[in-house]
């Protein structure tokens, strides 16, 4: 049986989220009724309110403008998760998380600010003007791919509005992440197809979740507000997909006639030529990308290349809102394999 010392703990780490109505209706009627009868919790709960009145965005104040998602953070950070949330989706959880706090925050007029989306067509550089509105529905249409391979029925059409807009998408993407997190046995083991990718449902919401950033990035811009990347944690997690992606990636533009044929044969499993992908900074790490086959083993000593890069640059190359000539990288070498990555991780974009 719950003590009441116990029960008093847990109410009051719910106070933060309670301030800023993100409690479910059985939480917010037991931190209320906790409130009539604790002075402490009632007191640290007004000033909780009054804080959260003051992030306003009608509000005149001078305030920090990250200040609002620092507090947001904070909360969700202390609130206990009754189910916990896998591993695999922990990323979009909190980049849904992060783009919704700024969705909230931005006004009306703001959903009609324009967005210069670019992207790498394979050839290179392609760009286009849409609305944030137009970005947020471009989020709600491929997040529900993946929402479909959890058997979540299909969001309803957004429209004009930007309340419903902003709506649609929150609703599918809390839906995805309870879908997630309720998933059976065996669920990790299914695998999304949408446009030319074919990946394991881990790797579909962290594809999501890099996407969600990158847009939201975009949206940001576009309206003068304040965004940081993801967690380096994240971060590294984002960077490792995309790497892992390159084998193909390379595979697909010979294939296409945009790269020219390998050197060699590689049997799978059999060692074979590789690129010594260094990434710098937050989120960092070394990969060794196979270069002649995707099956071929590709590890220290077998690299014919090597290619240092800044993390975030290596993510801003792989969002298409870098050309590959343009990356600063550090390169030593067969400069043809150099070319064949960059490329490559450019290539990784898509609109």
């Amino acid at each position: 049986m719950t003590t009441h010392a116990a029960r008093h703990r847990v109410l009051k780490s719910l106070l933060g989220a309670w301030a800023l109505a993100a409690c479910s209706a059985e939480e917010t009627a037991a931190v209320e009724e906790h409130l009539t009868d604790c002075a402490s919790c009632a007191d640290e709960a007004l000033r909780l309110r009054d804080a959260v009145a003051l992030l306003h965005h009608e509000e005149s104040l001078d305030l920090d403008p990250g200040l609002r998602s620092r507090v947001l953070a904070h909360c969700l950070g202390r609130r206990p998760a009754k189910i916990p949330v896998p591993a695999w989706a922990a990323p979009y959880e909190a980049e849904t998380a992060r783009l919704d706090a700024l969705l909230r925050d931005i006004g009306e007029a703001d959903w009609r600010a324009p967005v210069r989306l670019t992207w790498f067509d394979g050839r290179g550089p392609a760009e286009r003007e849409v609305s944030v509105a137009a970005v947020v529905t471009h989020l709600t249409a491929v997040d529900a791919v993946v929402a479909g391979s959890l058997g979540l029925p299909p969001s309803a059409a957004a429209d004009d509005d930007p309340a419903r807009t902003h709506t649609t998408w929150r609703d599918q993407s809390r839906a995805l992440i309870r879908g997630a997190s309720f998933a059976g046995e065996g669920t990790a083991e299914r695998t999304v197809e949408y446009g030319p990718f074919r990946l394991p449902l881990p790797d579909a919401f962290l594809d999501r979740a890099f996407e969600c950033w990158v847009h939201a990035e975009d949206v940001a811009e576009a309206v003068d507000y304040p965004y940081t990347p993801p967690t380096p944690t994240h971060l590294h997690r984002m960077i490792d997909l995309a790497a892992r992606m390159l084998p193909r990636a390379i595979a697909g533009r010979r294939r296409a006639g945009l790269a020219p044929p390998p050197h060699a044969l590689t049997t799978a499993g059999a060692p074979g030529r590789a690129l010594h992908l260094e990434i710098e900074g937050s989120g960092g790490g070394h990969w060794y990308i196979a270069l002649d086959s995707p099956a071929a083993k590709a590890a220290p000593g077998t690299e014919v290349a090597h290619v240092a890069l800044d993390g975030l640059e290596f993510c801003r190359l792989a969002a298409g809102r870098m050309r590959p000539q343009e990356a600063a990288a550090g390169q030593d070498g067969d400069r043809e394999a150099v070319r064949d990555v960059l490329f490559a991780t450019a290539s990784l974009s898509r609109m």
